[in-house]
């Protein structure tokens, strides 16, 4: 049943500026148009993956805004990875300018053409060469790191690959086309143009690699800072809450033994759950269909083989 189209074309006018709106505080850009519209629309044919494959799919989900939270709480038990980010990042100066960077990479990796993808990574690989320095392990020595190094590099991976498929599982309704494997199988092709060719290829061996991880993994000042900045970052009032949520709902979603090492309260699973999958339904709503990534994406592919999405 539909409405009037003067209430139609209400809502539609709605959702537009809060998508615009949207827009600009993960992207930047005043205007909500991402600044890596073009890298997405430019060129002919697929990228790494198309519209009916995983990454496509979760990364285009409203759980990735849990998703990249979790990553980062994840990212921070690793001294090596919080060295980089202390040492080299501007989280605290430029808050959303350190995020529309990390949003960049993963939106052109996941909706572009291989040619917009390959020009991105060396753009990452280029920062990466800056990314250097020392920290103490756990077990107190120190040691040297690049952001170059496979190892680093491997653990920044599967922090975000298990947190976004953590997150799009708990707290979206979107099936994943071939399951977790699937996943982790092809978003596996992301970091092969960084520098690391064997990443994890189905969920086993993805949590055997977070196993390995664990004796590296610690608390410690900087790590503290680090949680707390995430945990009270500064944002306007109404976005304030809802991040609120946000936060507990990526927290809620790590292993129990890392809750324990972060060593914050968790809010009943009850509640959390589906109040965040509430709260992300109605950003879908209010936000509505449009979506001007994944439509650049999608006539970028259909240039070349008209209709094929």
């Amino acid at each position: 049943m539909h409405g009037s189209p003067i209430a139609d074309n209400m809502i539609a006018f709605l959702q537009r500026q809060i998508a615009r709106r949207f827009r600009a505080v993960l992207c930047g850009d005043p205007s909500g148009n991402p600044p890596w519209l073009g890298a997405v629309a430019e060129g002919e044919g697929p990228g790494f993956f198309l519209p009916d494959d995983a990454p496509w799919i979760i990364h285009g989900d409203m759980a990735t805004l849990v998703g990249g939270v979790r990553a980062l709480l994840m990212q921070a038990l690793h001294p090596g990875t919080l060295a980089g980010v202390r040492d080299h990042s501007r989280y605290k100066a430029d808050p959303l300018g350190r995020l529309a960077g990390t949003i960049q990479w993963l939106t052109v990796t996941t909706f572009a053409s291989r040619e917009s993808i390959l020009r991105e990574a060396a753009r990452v690989r280029g920062m990466h060469g800056k990314v250097r320095g020392t920290y103490r392990d756990a077990n107190g020595h120190e040691r040297e790191y690049k952001a170059s190094d496979p190892e680093l590099l491997r653990w920044v991976h599967i922090a975000f690959m298990d947190s976004f498929l953590r997150c799009h599982q708990t707290y979206s309704p979107v099936p994943i086309p071939g399951g977790a494997d699937a996943y982790i199988r092809l978003w596996a092709h992301s970091v092969e143009p960084l520098g690391l060719d064997d990443a994890p290829q189905d969920e086993n061996s993805l949590l055997d690699d977070i196993q390995h991880f664990d004796p590296q993994l610690t608390m410690t000042d900087d790590s503290r800072e680090v949680i707390k900045w995430l945990r009270y970052p500064p944002l306007p009032f109404v976005a304030r809450i809802v991040y609120r949520l946000l936060f507990q709902a990526a927290f809620l979603t790590l292993p129990v033994a890392y809750q324990k090492m972060v060593g914050l309260h968790a809010m009943p699973r009850w509640l959390v759950i589906p109040a965040t999958r509430s709260l992300l339904g109605v950003l879908r709503i209010a936000i509505g269909p449009e979506n001007p990534i994944q439509d650049a994406a999608i006539a970028r592919i259909n240039r070349q083989s008209p209709r094929a999405f």
